[in-house]
C-alpha cells in the first residue's frame, strides 16, 4: 500500500466519521452553529497535513507577539496550544510517514542541545522541582520542539518572503495596540510606561519585555525599508511600520528596549554611512534623542527623579550579586529553572522585603544553570553570531543570484539578534522565545545559503563535462 492510497483513505473514513458526528449531533443538538463548526474540523486536518510550514509560523506570531493575550477576544479559543499540538503532529507525520521532511545538523545546534540537556537535569536538581518543572511544561518545551521546527521547516525561499511579512505585519499590530493604550492610559505601569494585557497576566504586561517583542519586527522593518530593491508600496509600508514601532519602544520607557533599537539602527548605519566619525555623531545623537523623546528621564524608577545612582540601579547590582553568589553554591546545575526569585532572600546581601527579578539574561543563565551552562550558553551566542556573519558574508559574495527577500530576512535576523544581545543585559530572556527563535532563524537560512550554493556548483560542473 503506497503512500498517496494511504492518505485518501485516511482522508475519506475522517470525513465520513465526521459526517457520522454531525448528524448525530445535528439530531441530539439541533444548534445550527455545532455541525458548522464540526464540518469544518475536516478542514483543518487537511491542513495540518499539507501546511505545516505555516502551522509552525502561526505557533511562533501567537507565542512570540502574543496576539491572543493582545486582543483578549482570541484570549479564550486557546489557539498557541491548538498550533503546538498541530504543529509537532505535521512535522512526525512529514518526517516519519510521508518523509518530505529532510532533517540535517548544525554545529550551533551541538552548543544548544548540550544547554538544554544542562537546563533539564537542572529541573531535578532544583531548589523547587515544582516551580522549574511548571516553567518547563509551560513554555520551554514548547521553545525546545519550535526551535528544531523552525530549522528543519524552513527550507525554501518562499518561506523567507512570507516570514518576513509575517513578522513585520505581526509587529505592526502590536505597536498600534501599544500606541493605543500608550494614548489612552491603558495598562501603564509607574503612571507612564506602557504594557499590553498586563490585567491577565500576559508576558507583554512587563513593559521591557513588550519592548523586545517590538525589536525583532524593528529589524525586519529597517533591512526592509534600507533595501533598493523594493516598490513604492512596499517602501511606504516598511517607512509606516520602522515609525510605528520605534515609537512604540519608545512609549514602553525600556532602557533595555532603547539600547536595543539603538543597536539595530547603528548596524544599518554602519552599512549606509561610510565615515566613523558621522557613525560616532549618529550614534550619540540618536541615543541622546531617544532617551529624551521616550521619557526615561521621567520614570519613577530609574529616571533622574530619583536620587544617587537610582533604586532601579542598585536593585539590579543586588540581584545580578545574587546570581553570581547562586552560581559558586551550585557551579555544574545552578538553581534550576525559574528558581532565581524563591532563592533571592537567602543569596542577597540586602532584603528589603520583597523578592526581585534578575533583569538580566547572561545573569539570569548564570543562576539557573550554573557556570557550566552559562559557558556553554556563551559559547551557543558566539556560534550563532558567527553563523549569521558567515551567511552575510556569502549573501554579499553572491548578491546578484540571490533573492533580495534574501538578503533582507538574513540583515534583519543578524540586526536583530544584535539588539536581543545587547538589550539582554537588562532584560530578563534566557528561557524565552527571541533569543532562540532568532537562532533558529540564523540557522535555517545559513542552510538555505549553503544548499543554494551546493546546487549552483552542481549546475556548473555539469555543463562542464
Amino acid at each position: 500500500m503506497n503512500y498517496s492510497f494511504s492518505l485518501k483513505l485516511i482522508i475519506f473514513s475522517t470525513m465520513f466519521f465526521f459526517c457520522f458526528i454531525i448528524t448525530t449531533t445535528w439530531y441530539f443538538f439541533p444548534n445550527p452553529i455545532i455541525p458548522i463548526a464540526i464540518s469544518l474540523i475536516p478542514l483543518g486536518v487537511i491542513f495540518i497535513f499539507n501546511q505545516p510550514f505555516w502551522l509552525v509560523i502561526l505557533f511562533i506570531i501567537f507565542s512570540f507577539f502574543r496576539i491572543h493575550e493582545a486582543i483578549p477576544i482570541l484570549y479564550s479559543l486557546k489557539i498557541p496550544l491548538f498550533l503546538s499540538f498541530s504543529s509537532l503532529f505535521s512535522l512526525f507525520w512529514h518526517i516519519f510517514i510521508s518523509k518530505k521532511i529532510k532533517l540535517y545538523w548544525h554545529s550551533s545546534l551541538t552548543w544548544l542541545a548540550i544547554f538544554w540537556g544542562l537546563t533539564t537535569i537542572g529541573i531535578f536538581t532544583a531548589s523547587n522541582i515544582e516551580l522549574a518543572m511548571k516553567m518547563f511544561k509551560d513554555i520551554y518545551w514548547k521553545i525546545i520542539a519550535m526551535t528544531f521546527s523552525v530549522i528543519w521547516l524552513i527550507n525554501k525561499e518562499k518561506h523567507i518572503v512570507q516570514i518576513l511579512i509575517s513578522i513585520i505585519f505581526s509587529g505592526t499590530l502590536i505597536a498600534i495596540i501599544t500606541l493605543y493604550n500608550s494614548i489612552n492610559e491603558i495598562g501603564l505601569v509607574e503612571n507612564t510606561r506602557v504594557t499590553i494585557g498586563r490585567n491577565i497576566g500576559s508576558m507583554l504586561g512587563d513593559p521591557n519585555d513588550l519592548a523586545l517583542v517590538l525589536m525583532l519586527p524593528l529589524a525586519f522593518s529597517i533591512s526592509l525599508l534600507i533595501t533598493k530593491k523594493k516598490t513604492f508600496f512596499v517602501s511606504i509600508i516598511a517607512s509606516i511600520s520602522s515609525i510605528l514601532l520605534i515609537l512604540a519602544v519608545m512609549s514602553t520607557q525600556s532602557r533595555g528596549g532603547l539600547l536595543g533599537s539603538i543597536s539595530i539602527l547603528l548596524f544599518y548605519a554602519i552599512k549606509i554611512i561610510p565615515s566613523k566619525l558621522f557613525l560616532i555623531l549618529f550614534g550619540i545623537v540618536s541615543t541622546s534623542f531617544f532617551y529624551f523623546i521616550s521619557g526615561i528621564h521621567n520614570r519613577i524608577s530609574g529616571g533622574t527623579l530619583e536620587a544617587g545612582i537610582g533604586k532601579s540601579v542598585i536593585g539590579r547590582l543586588l540581584a545580578w550579586e545574587a546570581a553570581y553568589k547562586m552560581a559558586i553554591d551550585y557551579p555544574f546545575t545552578g538553581v534550576g529553572l525559574n528558581n532565581f526569585l524563591p532563592n533571592y532572600f537567602f543569596y542577597t546581601s540586602y532584603w528589603d522585603g520583597s523578592n526581585h527579578a534578575v533583569h538580566s539574561t547572561w545573569f539570569g543563565v548564570l543562576a539557573e544553570t550554573g557556570m557550566l551552562g552559562f559557558c556553554i550558553f556563551i559559547m551557543f551566542i558566539f556560534s550563532v553570531i558567527n553563523t549569521a556573519r558567515t551567511t552575510l558574508t556569502n549573501i554579499t559574495k553572491k548578491q546578484k543570484s540571490v533573492e533580495t527577500t534574501l538578503l533582507v530576512t538574513a540583515n534583519a535576523i543578524y540586526a536583530g539578534f544584535i539588539g536581543t544581545i545587547v538589550s539582554s543585559t537588562f532584560l530578563t530572556q534566557g528561557f524565552n522565545w527571541p533569543i532562540y527563535l532568532l537562532s533558529g532563524l540564523t540557522i535555517a537560512i545559513s542552510n538555505l545559503i549553503q544548499n543554494s550554493s551546493h546546487n549552483q556548483s552542481h549546475i556548473k560542473n555539469n555543463i562542464i563535462h
